[in-house]
């Protein structure tokens, strides 16, 4: 597949509430997952497919109620591809928000080996 082809799958399944089957199709098994350094509750690296799935698992368990999503993008350069991620979430023992972040992903060889999320970390 190509950037543009994974970055359209991507985008659709997260629409969809399917990011376990974005995972499980279109990330590398080394894939690497970088987070905003002072996230709370997470650590701001993981490596490999596994270990992206239970920081996945993790903020689940962070989540009272998840409202809705909206995705905008994505938008490809090469072997990258980038979206905007909005979600309406109310996180256990906090009032509902608004949260926004940028993803950003790399390809290679027709899979995602890399995803970084910046957000503001308050």
């Amino acid at each position: 597949m190509t950037t543009q082809e994974i970055a359209n799958k991507w985008a659709e399944y997260c629409r969809t509430g399917q990011m376990d089957r974005a995972q499980e199709e279109l990330y590398s098994d080394d894939c690497i997952s970088l987070e905003m350094e002072g996230a709370q509750g997470f650590p701001q690296r993981v490596e490999g497919i596994k270990a992206i799935v239970e920081k996945g698992k993790l903020w689940e368990g962070m989540v009272e109620e998840f409202h809705g999503l909206e995705i905008e993008g994505p938008i490809v350069a090469g072997n990258h591809f980038t979206a905007t991620m909005k979600m309406d979430i109310t996180m256990k023992g906090q009032p509902r928000r608004n949260d926004e972040e940028i993803a950003l992903f790399r390809v290679e060889n027709g899979k995602i080996v890399s995803e970084q999320f910046f957000y503001s970390v308050d």
